[in-house]
């Protein structure tokens, strides 16, 4: 008879469901079949998720977190520029994404990744989103970001596309070592941060400001 296992850890549960949904090919049909095929209890699977739905979204969200905390963790990080600090998140999430990337296939395939956000990677949308205020807060203060009145809080929302835009990439990259996703990462986030940072245009807004503001000047000028 087999020694009876019991997972003791989010880490483990997230393992094996990983294992169960890529041997095959589909969610197991219930709690109890899952619990069954390792050796577990309904109750012990429910005291770390409520459903499948639920351990999916802790993978991603657990990938990102990770990321995010090991460039943080940097030395250098606090000298990065917000344009700096957005590739370096990016290329460390792909990076993380390599490990699992069967598993990440599965996942978007299964969630229907093109309508909108994935109720499985929703958690991650918010990670993403807080850290990308962070970083453009930091770009306005610094002065290496424009603060466009109307435009300035939908920054983040570019970012956020542009992430989508680089995962959809990744999962259709061929190219070895996912060359091409790097390249596309360098491409897709300079371009919007070339976007957000100060152009000709905002100092011919500025200027127009500094002329309404300072109208009586032209009273007192003859030529």
């Amino acid at each position: 008879m087999a020694k009876k296992m019991t997972l003791i850890s989010a880490e483990e549960l997230q393992n094996a469901y990983v294992d169960y949904v890529l041997t095959h090919g589909t969610k197991p049909k219930s709690v109890y079949v899952f619990a069954k095929a390792n050796n577990l209890t309904e109750e012990e699977f429910y005291n770390y998720f409520a459903s499948f739905e639920g351990i999916e979204q802790s993978i991603w969200t657990d990938l990102c977190q990770k990321a995010l905390t090991g460039v943080e963790n940097q030395e250098v990080w606090s000298q990065y520029s917000s344009r700096e600090k957005a590739l370096a998140f990016f290329y460390a999430f792909i990076e993380l994404l390599k490990s699992k990337r069967s598993f990440v296939l599965y996942s978007l395939k299964h969630s229907g990744m093109m309508i909108g956000t994935p109720s499985t990677i929703t958690g991650v949308k918010n990670i993403v989103e807080a850290f990308a205020t962070g970083i453009i807060n930091q770009g306005i203060e610094s002065g290496e970001l424009a603060n466009r009145r109307f435009f300035t809080s939908k920054y983040k929302d570019a970012l956020w596309v542009q992430f989508g835009f680089i995962l959809n990439f990744w999962t259709k990259d061929n190219s070895a070592g996912f060359d091409k996703t790097d390249e596309a990462i360098e491409r897709g986030i300079n371009v919007t941060f070339d976007l957000f940072e100060k152009s000709a245009l905002d100092s011919l807004f500025d200027y127009g400001k500094f002329m309404m503001n300072n109208g009586g000047m032209k009273q007192n000028m003859k030529f």
